[in-house]
């Protein structure tokens, strides 16, 4: 079962390089560590997932407007949130194959039950012995495994080899560090570190001094899109006469420095979130909770995702976070398991209440047509709670991938076998293929015709006249492009074209007159 998912996540990693979806960034340097470029495809279906949201959640509703918030934001945004001093991991190395993990995701194992170390091969796992040995008495080797290991107290081991002999738990802050304006903190820097090497401080007041020396000009990469929201609550509220309830939404990137990436996309330094602050009148938030756990469920099934794919999973009261009284993750069944895709938080008035605090300023709202409740007169002035669903982008391009990807076996002779993704229409990098024939007799000036009929009508097409019919069949079921059209001989004489359906592979005729009409007809209905 492992490997035949560890070969379906190959084979749609391989598509993603292949067909144009994701490259690894800077490749021809031999990459880097959680980078990736989306390529012609990619960027399509990123913006086509992207849009989809912003016209679900914007475009469609009275009570929900958007921003675009800077990137980075005053350094006192994130003192005020507590990401300065808790938006970190525990960090942990095992001692037997030097993973790096953090200790909130690793393999839970009972202090005291047996630990099975499991190494790559048997010379690794001699050289892994050498190194128990000091740690611990009676580990055994047989063949690349270690026996005799025991679960340490702190209840888990390494993700990587199952070993229980690992380094002390120590936090690392997730955010990324830069500096902003004409100033050099390194010269700061060497100045502090020498003046503390000459005074002879520890390591402690050593990191304090050259923290200093970088505060000024310290500013961070935001780690989220959220606070920008919280923010500009005033600004929004304000500018818009938005009365609660009311929501902001916000499409774009954020950073984490994260301890381990993993799965291709779904974890990376670097991704792209879809973001929406719900404003509330207290007391109101347990209900809305349900409303939008509902809503942003069904909104990820309309893409075309099985629902036997998602589910929503409630959170246990040891992973809520302090100030929320309720969670919900929506979740895919990727290759490696159920992992999340989107959460819904209802947030209390947490965040308000932090910038206020930190700001000075009232990030508050009047009602004058409510009682206040503790006054009983007529006004009501209070600082709103918040329900926050916060999808990824990222995250959710590779679950489209993951859950588009089929492969046909074709016939006992293995003819009309094929790999399609099986997109939902509107998602589509290539919403149609134009295919001459034949590169002669006018059928490509024809088709290109045709192409320009359908971008005049703002539809993605494209001309696609390189290899045989069939082989341009495939490559456009393999980067999901729903509908093709064939440009051929008898198109010259009767002025009709072939349409293919990708799904099922069946053709019809129709009149090239009705070619937009009938593509654009398909895209609404599907």
């Amino acid at each position: 079962m492992a490997d035949a998912t560890e070969d379906r996540m190959q084979k749609i990693v391989s598509l993603c390089k292949r067909r144009g979806f994701v490259f690894q960034s800077s490749e021809i340097y031999g990459g880097l560590r959680s980078a990736y470029d989306y390529g012609p495809m990619g960027v399509e279906l990123k913006r086509n997932l992207m849009n989809e949201w912003w016209r679900s959640m914007v475009h469609s509703r009275e009570d929900i407007v958007g921003i675009d918030a800077s990137i980075i934001m005053h350094p006192e945004v994130w003192k005020s949130s507590g990401h300065l001093a808790n938006f970190s991991d525990p960090l942990v190395d095992c001692k037997v194959c030097g993973e790096r993990f953090r200790a909130d995701k690793a393999p839970r194992a009972e202090s005291g039950t047996p630990a099975t170390i499991t190494l790559a091969d048997k010379g690794r796992a001699k050289a892994a012995l050498e190194k128990v040995q000091g740690l611990a008495e009676g580990i055994e080797r047989d063949g690349k495994t270690l026996t005799g290991a025991v679960a340490p107290e702190r209840g888990y081991v390494c993700p990587n080899c199952g070993s229980p002999f690992l380094s002390e738990e120590r936090q690392f802050n997730l955010m990324f560090r830069t500096s902003l304006g004409p100033v050099d903190p390194v010269a700061a820097i060497i100045d502090r570190v020498k003046a503390s090497v000459e005074a002879g401080d520890d390591d402690k007041t050593l990191r304090a001094k050259v923290e200093d020396a970088m505060a000024d000009s310290s500013v961070y990469l935001r780690p989220e899109t959220a606070q920008a929201m919280f923010v500009n609550f005033l600004n929004v509220q304000q500018s818009t006469g938005m009365k609660v309830p009311f929501g902001i939404a916000q499409m774009g990137k954020s950073f984490r420095n994260e301890v381990k990436v993993e799965h291709f996309i779904f974890r990376s330094c670097e991704f792209e979130q879809m973001e929406m602050e719900y404003f509330v009148e207290p007391g109101q938030g347990p209900k809305m909770l349900e409303h939008w756990k509902d809503a942003r469920l069904d909104w990820w099934k309309s893409l075309g995702i099985k629902e036997e794919n998602l589910r929503l999973r409630p959170h246990e009261g040891d992973e809520l976070a302090h100030y929320s009284d309720g969670c919900y993750d929506v979740e895919y069944k990727f290759p490696w398991g159920w992992d999340e895709l989107e959460g819904i938080a209802s947030r209390t008035n947490y965040d308000l209440n932090a910038h206020s605090t930190g700001s000075k300023k009232k990030l508050q709202y009047f009602d004058p047509q409510k009682t206040d409740p503790d006054t009983g007169k007529n006004g009501w002035r209070y600082m709103p709670h918040v329900i926050e669903p916060a999808a990824g982008a990222t995250r959710g391009l590779l679950a489209l991938l993951c859950d588009a990807y089929d492969e046909e076996p074709g016939d006992a002779d293995g003819k009309g076998a094929r790999t399609v993704l099986r997109l939902h229409p509107r998602l589509a990098p290539i919403k149609v293929a134009v295919l001459p024939l034949v590169k002669k007799d006018g059928m490509p000036e024809l088709a290109r015709e045709i192409v320009q009929q359908f971008f005049a009508a703002g539809i993605n097409a494209k001309l696609d006249e390189q290899h045989a019919i069939g082989k341009r069949y495939a490559r456009h079921d393999e980067i999901g492009t729903p509908y093709a059209i064939t440009v051929d001989n008898d198109t010259l004489t009767d002025r009709t074209v072939t349409v293919r359906m990708r799904d099922d592979r069946s053709q019809k005729r129709i009149p090239l007159s009705t070619a937009v009409e009938v593509i654009t007809t398909a895209l609404g209905q599907a």
